[in-house]
């Protein structure tokens, strides 16, 4: 299995939108690096939902229910979604802000690239965001 952030705009989409939904279509990724990310995306991986905008917090964990494919809503190959179903909500958001400060992160796309919506999390860094927001690594 492997860990993955997803970034969203609470205002368009947030992870109470996909808690009420149970599950959605990840889509709307255009970013050329983003994309090869999701096209590593595997079923059973698990996501954290992060919110954008002056949220800027990881708000929720998912997990993915269907691996990569072309976005139906418009035709173009290279752009593909995914399938995400909610899992549990993060009880502490953990804010963009406590990622910066701590220097285990450092090398954390969320850091480094702050503008991708799509990146992997090495297990380590799963483990210590789960921990910092007060939820189960499993």
């Amino acid at each position: 299995m492997q860990y993955w952030l997803f970034k969203t705009e609470p205002n368009d989409y947030s992870f109470d939108d996909l808690l009420r939904d149970k599950k959605t279509v990840w889509d709307g990724v255009g970013n050329n690096t983003a994309l090869m990310h999701m096209r590593n995306v595997k079923k059973g991986d698990s996501v954290f939902v992060y919110h954008t905008g002056k949220d800027k917090h990881i708000a929720g964990i998912a997990s993915v229910v269907r691996g990569p494919y072309p976005d139906p809503k418009l035709d173009d190959e290279k752009r593909i979604v995914v399938d995400i179903k909610a899992v549990k909500g993060v009880p502490d958001p953990v804010t963009l802000a406590a990622v910066k400060a701590d220097p285990d992160f450092a090398d954390f796309h969320l850091v480094t690239i702050s503008r991708l919506s799509a990146m992997p999390v090495k297990p380590a860094w799963w483990k210590k965001l789960c921990k910092m927001g007060g939820v189960s690594a499993t």
